[in-house]
């Protein structure tokens, strides 16, 4: 596996492999891809409809974050019908590199200001977020970051800007929600790497957040003491 810390790696045959997260080769994931791509010629254009399709047909859900590593596959993300940032990353990833465009796997910290009640109480009451994650193509002689987290629904709910992309221009989390609320701030970038980094984001978020983050039992016993209700996240409301 390849890490660069500093700026983009070199375009090279890595960033087109299968891996054991970027499954690009299962039936499911080959379907995904052909069918987004449909009437894209250029790798740009195949570069947003893709985009646009993990973005939107994939719903956010970070009650679904675990250890592990089987969620974080693409063909379990499209399996599922749901995931948080890195599996969604992931898929794009895997789909980019299907259609043959190199891409890589970007990870970076990030303070939400628009979290939720419960959700920052899975969180142990912490504001960072670790280990954002976003794919990274490279698109006409140039690296682009592109996040697809956040599906178009709940951007409407939360009144939040939903991430555009061009093929361009990185597409990143706004800093401001639709009414010049803070939303997200980038806080550090860990780099590109060439295949997702299971036991590093496993490492960080064992060591910084509860177990109620990742694990299901603890995840009900902390609703529990909370008094939630189990909604979707998209239902809750933004503190």
């Amino acid at each position: 596996m390849q890490h660069v810390t500093i700026g983009f790696p070199e375009v090279s045959p890595i960033y087109l492999q299968q891996t054991t997260y970027f499954d690009f080769n299962h039936d499911r994931v080959k379907e995904f891809a052909n069918r987004a791509i449909e009437g894209a010629s250029t790798n740009k254009h195949k570069a947003i409809k893709l985009f646009y399709a993990v973005r939107d047909q994939i719903r956010y859900d970070p009650y679904s974050i675990s250890l592990n590593p089987k969620p974080y596959k693409a063909s379990e993300v499209l399996i599922n019908g749901r995931a948080y940032c890195l599996p969604k990353a992931n898929l794009l990833v895997a789909c980019a590199r299907r259609v043959g465009i190199p891409t890589g796997i970007g990870l970076s910290d990030v303070y939400n200001h628009l979290c939720t009640p419960r959700l920052r109480h899975m969180m142990g009451e912490k504001e960072l977020f670790l280990h954002h994650g976003y794919a990274v193509m490279h698109i006409e002689n140039k690296w682009i970051k592109a996040a697809p987290a956040f599906n178009i629904e709940l951007c409407t709910k939360f009144n939040v800007l939903p991430t555009e992309f061009d093929g361009e221009n990185d597409a990143l989390f706004q800093p401001y929600d639709t009414i010049g609320r803070l939303h997200m701030e980038y806080n550090r970038d860990h780099g590109i790497w060439s295949d997702f980094p299971m036991d590093r984001v496993a490492k960080d978020f064992k060591d910084y957040y509860p177990s109620s983050l990742y694990e299901e039992k603890a995840r009900a016993k902390a609703d529990k003491e909370l008094k939630a209700a189990k909604n979707a996240f998209e239902e809750e409301k933004a503190i």
